[in-house]
């Protein structure tokens, strides 16, 4: 959600920043819309001291026995409720009007975000680690797990449509391994504090973190009222919804391994094979809630948390900063770590961290005292530390064998019980 105040005293700037996003300019209509919540409010103001005043006058009239002056009276306070009820209503409206406006418009880019229309002008920021040169041509992941006997999409397929995979023996346990594996660096060294969170929410809390009302079509709805949650974001980033919290109490940092759900519906055709991209898969979810001055510093921090996973795992991957037509919804600013896949010759996905800056925090309410101000609004922050399906995949296609066995990345060895290699 955006400050209306904000863009009342600085509507060149929204649009700028807005345009920057591809959008047309917005700051006239959000003003407009706001000049006519205000006139019909005073309209409700006005008719409501009016009838104030006509109603103390009923009393005095009644005691000099001036029953016509009374009756006119009444007549006036009747009129003004009516006034009230229907300019109220109005008030109602225009202010849905306002909120549906606002709810759809996208977060602004921070200035120095890099300009472009799509992923194709995202600037690298870092490369870490030298791609493996292999003396054989290397598999694909999943030619790799199902040659193993331990992924089977098949029969996944069977009982719930493509999108799906079934893990089995040691891939099971290697993508347990790296669940906890990344919970243990976030929590003994990060100081992030473990989270079970609900994975059912209502829409209130996916409209908090901007799922909500724009992207539904990309989430998995229960025949109750609940959505399955797309990212622990949802859940972790609700935390402190409609709350004020002790400035002292900042910086919040939480980390939750859950599954995710999403319909995918913007993917048709594209990663339909092996895990890359899927209906449900696990994620170990990075959520910061800090004060607007700490948000910069917290981002670079959570990055640095994220890559420490694929650092500890010897896995090469590059950063890059996502240009303003390729950001998500919420974000300000984001930074994706991409890992190298072989198979594929090329880096690709495995996390990204976003500022949101106030945006969330403002759709859910979430504020903290603030020692000489009003209370003021936190700002959210969320990465992925990691996505454990595609570091399943990483690991897989980074160290496997000629033979078709995967070494274990020395750092998991503990979490496999021993086990070295998988063959």
């Amino acid at each position: 959600m955006h400050d209306i105040k904000a863009i009342r005293e600085n509507p060149d700037v929204y649009d700028k920043l807005w345009a920057k996003r591809g959008l047309e300019p917005q700051a006239e209509k959000i003003i407009n819309q706001d000049k006519l919540i205000r006139k019909a409010m005073s309209v409700v103001q006005d008719a409501e001291a009016a009838r104030n005043k006509a109603s103390k006058q009923i009393g005095a009239a009644m005691g000099k026995g001036d029953k016509e002056e009374a009756e006119r009276l009444k007549a006036e306070v009747s009129g003004a409720k009516n006034v009230i009820a229907a300019m109220g209503a109005q008030v109602d409206g225009e202010k849905a009007q306002l909120s549906a406006l606002l709810a759809g418009l996208p977060n602004i880019p921070f200035a120095d975000v890099p300009e472009g229309e799509d992923e194709d002008s995202n600037v690298e920021s870092h490369v870490w680690g030298d791609p493996r040169k292999f003396d054989f041509e290397p598999k694909a992941h999943d030619d790799l797990g199902e040659a193993l006997g331990m992924m089977d999409f098949e029969t996944a397929a069977k009982m719930s449509g493509s999108r799906f995979v079934i893990l089995s023996g040691l891939l099971s346990r290697l993508d347990r391994a790296l669940a906890a594996f990344m919970l243990d660096l976030q929590t003994e060294e990060h100081g992030y504090t473990e989270t079970t969170p609900p994975v059912l929410v209502w829409d209130k809390a996916l409209y908090g973190t901007g799922q909500l009302p724009k992207f539904e079509e990309d989430l998995f709805k229960t025949t109750g009222d609940h959505y399955l949650i797309p990212t622990a974001e949802v859940s972790l980033t609700n935390i402190v919804r409609e709350s004020i919290i002790d400035a002292d109490y900042l910086p919040r940092r939480y980390t939750a391994h859950t599954p995710c759900f999403r319909s995918e519906a913007g993917a048709s055709g594209k990663d339909t094979k092996g895990m890359i991209r899927q209906h449900q898969f696990n994620k170990v979810e990075l959520v910061s809630i800090v004060k607007p001055e700490d948000s910069e510093a917290e981002h670079k921090r959570m990055l640095g948390c994220a890559e420490e996973v694929l650092k500890r795992l010897e896995l090469p991957y590059r950063v890059v900063e996502l240009c303003t037509g390729d950001l998500g919804f919420g974000a300000r600013r984001t930074f994706d770590i991409e890992v190298w896949l072989p198979s594929q010759d090329k880096y690709r996905e495995i996390s990204s961290c976003s500022n949101c800056g106030d945006f969330q925090a403002r759709r859910m309410n979430a504020r903290y005292k603030h020692a000489e101000k009003d209370n003021r609004f936190v700002h959210t922050l969320n990465g992925s530390g990691l996505a454990v399906g595609r570091t399943l995949v990483a690991v897989l296609e980074n160290y496997q064998n000629e033979d078709g066995s995967v070494t274990i990345p020395e750092v998991l060895v503990p979490y496999m019980g021993g086990v070295t290699v998988i063959k």
